[in-house]
Order: structure tokens, then C-alpha cells, then sequence
């Protein structure tokens, strides 16, 4: 039985920050791939700094392709939007009926608001949540602090976002070292984030 992290996010541009913590999962516990999870646009909100799915997704490839634990998925692409995480995980268990077994990956800051997501309660019978460390205000809920479905990982905590990457790439600062040589590599060709 496999067991696969699912680390969903944007990933607008996928960065070091994203590595560190993936890599980590799958080194440090008991995870044995962890899938980047690749959320596409909504078609319900078009955000102008969000880049198409298909380059975020190669971005993400580019990033994983010379680690054999981590790999892109594309599981969100074929789903109606707007989408919610639980539909995700039925979708992902019609699609691999034996051999895999899902966990959540997600950061203290999302397990915050966690009690929010539709179904949480559903989720949280079925699947594990492996929690990284974030910096973030909130508390945990009360009901989440010592749940028998919630890893806590000792994760370093990573304080780089996508967002700062991309307003300073706008601004003309060298962020070259905050991706992966193949993911500045594309987008630097690609000219993405410049205007």
C-alpha cells in the first residue's frame, strides 16, 4: 500500500519554499510520494496574476522531475469548478481502487480554518492530515489539537510565498534563488510575471 501526501496549491510559480516542505514530508515520515496537487483557474474568478494551468503544471514538473517522491498531478483539472477537497479525494479513490492510500498535506494556518471546509468531518474519518508549521494568527481548534487523524511534521518553516516572488520579479529583483534552477529557467523564457 502506497501512502501519497496530496499538497494542493496554485503553485504561482512553484518555489524553493515548496521543495523543502514536500521533500520533508516524504523524507521524515511515513509518506511515500507526495503529489502536488495542481488547482486550476476558476473559471469563476479569473485572476490576471494567475498563470494558465498548463504552465503552472510544467512549472511543477520541472521542479519534481529528478525526485521520484514528488510528482505532479493533474486529478483537479477534470473536476467541475468551483471545486471542493473532498470531491477530490472520492475522485481520486474511484481512480486508484487499490495500492494507494491519500493524506492531507497541509500548513497549521489552513488547519486553522480548517472546521470551515464542507465535509471537514467527512474527511477527517477517512484520511490523515499531515500539518507543517506556519506562522499565522488564529488559534488552532480546540477539537483539532489532539485528533488521532493529525500529524503534526516538524517541518522547517517556510516563510517564502509566490506572491512576493512574483511582485519582485515585477519590480526587477534577482529571485532566481528562491526556485529551482528548471522552474526560473521556464519562466524566465516564458517571460511570465514581468508585466
Amino acid at each position: 500500500m502506497k501512502k501519497v501526501g496530496l499538497y494542493f496549491g496554485t503553485f504561482n510559480p512553484v518555489h524553493i519554499g515548496h521543495m523543502v516542505i514536500a521533500n520533508h514530508m516524504v523524507e521524515f515520515s511515513d509518506l511515500d510520494e507526495v503529489w502536488f496537487v495542481v488547482t486550476p483557474q476558476s473559471p469563476f474568478k479569473v485572476k490576471k496574476t494567475l498563470l494558465d494551468n498548463h504552465h503552472r503544471l510544467q512549472m511543477v514538473q520541472e521542479a519534481t522531475k529528478d525526485f521520484p517522491k514528488l510528482k505532479a498531478s493533474t486529478i483537479e483539472f477534470d473536476l467541475p469548478q468551483p471545486n471542493y477537497t473532498i470531491n477530490t479525494l472520492a475522485h481520486l479513490m474511484e481512480k486508484y481502487p487499490d495500492g494507494h492510500r491519500f493524506c492531507l498535506i497541509m500548513g497549521e494556518d489552513n488547519l486553522k480554518g480548517f472546521h470551515k471546509w464542507k465535509n471537514y468531518e467527512a474527511i477527517l474519518e477517512d484520511y490523515e492530515l499531515y500539518v507543517y508549521p506556519r506562522i499565522s494568527d488564529g488559534e488552532v481548534v480546540h477539537q483539532f489539537e489532539n485528533h488521532a487523524s493529525i500529524s503534526k511534521v516538524d517541518a522547517p518553516i517556510m516563510e517564502i510565498s509566490s506572491t512576493f516572488i512574483r511582485t519582485q520579479h515585477k519590480k526587477g529583483k534577482n529571485i532566481r534563488p528562491m526556485l529551482p534552477y528548471s522552474v526560473w529557467r521556464y519562466m524566465d523564457e516564458m517571460n511570465f510575471y514581468r508585466k
